[in-house]
């Protein structure tokens, strides 16, 4: 008897998602609660879980395809081992055949994503003989060229009659190549949303430089005592929101949103911290960043980064926020004008710390500089406004002190 697996429910307001990537293929054992499959959606991406334990049997949808909350995705058959590699017959890209010591299911061509396939095709490897590094072992399109190189004269593989026979050609011939990769639902909802913010807000940036030599020293003196109390690095994000949270305080409308033909201001901050994660930026949200201690919102944001790469973030925690900071500087980013963050109303950008000469009591003198970048709807806050914001954070960091004194 086979059980349905159906696309859980995703969060408020989604409705869909997309069909990224199948982690197991028909013939696979399953375990109960077992990820098979992982669906993209417009914030996260997010592993669907066996509902029972049993033998992977159909799929229902390919990679790519867009699915609904409740769709049935696929089936799980009973039974405790794999039968027959029946379910593999079917698979056109095999070139030679499998050798007596066949390797797991999930090493087969069937579960290669399409680009490793093309890959595999173009270089003449055996997936069997390549060592995957992705997630669960799994083949990559870097192993794939890593073990094409380490192998001198490769073995060609069996041409495919329905692709064209002058690409491989060309391509080896002048080392030019093409990839089409389908935009992930992650990345196409950036996309938009930044379009739309640019569309939308009367957007302008305004900028500062702020010096770091009392927040360098400050971390330098604490850092080893901070990590050990808190167990967690002291970074410059949580002096940043901290001294944020006092700039928004002072200025409310940065800390504002428009809603139709209101403006809606806020008396808590909730700050969007874009981070990095495995399918593009995402802003997971710092609640009550303004009732939190700087260890707090360090431990907080350390874990969202984290997170981000495994792709384990919730959607409860990418929704709302007040007020966004983006840190391109840990990329080696000197300045930006980042995109606002709808129906936020500004965003700040830090960059990189660099020695640069400054006038200080009538003497040149070399100092940690970073220049800050303020972004904001014009349409409500005006210029003297987002500039008494910055010049506000820019004297809390330059004095720290201000931040534990409140003022």
């Amino acid at each position: 008897m086979a059980t349905e697996v159906k696309v859980p429910v995703l969060g408020e307001s989604i409705t869909e998602a997309t069909l990224g990537e199948w982690l197991k293929q028909p013939g696979d054992a399953v375990a109960v609660d077992e990820p098979i499959a992982s669906l993209e959606t417009d914030k996260v991406s997010v592993e669907v879980p066996s509902p029972v334990a049993g033998i992977m049997g159909q799929q229902a949808v390919k990679v790519g395809d867009t699915v609904q909350v409740g769709a049935m995705i696929a089936t799980i058959d009973a039974g405790s081992a794999a039968p027959a590699a029946a379910p593999q017959a079917a698979q056109p890209v095999a070139a030679a055949p499998a050798p007596a010591t066949a390797a797991p299911a999930d090493d087969g061509p069937a579960a290669l994503s399409p680009s490793v396939r093309r890959a595999v095709l173009e270089h003449g490897v055996d997936p069997a003989t390549v060592k995957g590094t992705g997630k669960d072992g799994r083949i990559t399109k870097d192993d794939v060229v890593a073990a094409a190189s380490a192998a001198p004269a490769p073995a060609p593989v069996a041409a495919v009659p329905a692709e064209p026979q002058v690409a491989p050609s060309v391509a080896a011939s002048t080392g030019r190549k093409e990839e089409r990769v389908r935009m992930t639902r992650l990345r196409q909802t950036i996309a938009k949303r930044l379009k739309e913010a640019q569309n939308t807000a009367a957007m302008l940036t305004t900028f500062n430089d702020v010096d770091m030599t009392a927040v360098i020293e400050a971390r330098t003196k604490y850092k080893d005592l901070f990590e050990k109390k808190h167990g967690v690095r002291l970074g410059f994000m949580g002096f940043f929101a901290k001294a944020a949270c006092l700039a928004l305080k002072d200025v409310p409308s940065v800390n504002a949103s428009i809603e139709g033909d209101e403006i809606v201001y806020h008396d808590y901050v909730d700050i969007s911290v874009a981070v990095s994660g495995a399918g593009g930026l995402v802003v997971p949200v710092v609640r009550d960043a303004d009732q939190l201690s700087v260890a707090q919102i360090e431990r907080t944001i350390g874990d969202f980064g984290k997170r981000a790469k495994d792709g384990t973030l919730k959607m409860e925690e990418m929704k709302g926020g007040t007020f966004t900071i983006s840190n391109g500087g840990v990329f080696g980013s000197l300045m930006s004008t980042p995109i606002i963050n709808p129906p936020q109303a500004a965003v700040l950008g830090l960059h990189r710390i660099e020695d640069r000469p400054v006038v200080r009591d009538g003497q040149v003198v070399v100092r940690p500089m970073m220049y800050l970048a303020l972004s904001y709807d014009h349409r409500l806050i005006d210029g003297r406004e987002a500039v008494t914001f910055l010049v506000a954070l820019k004297n809390a960091i330059e004095d720290p002190t201000r931040i534990l004194i409140d003022l």
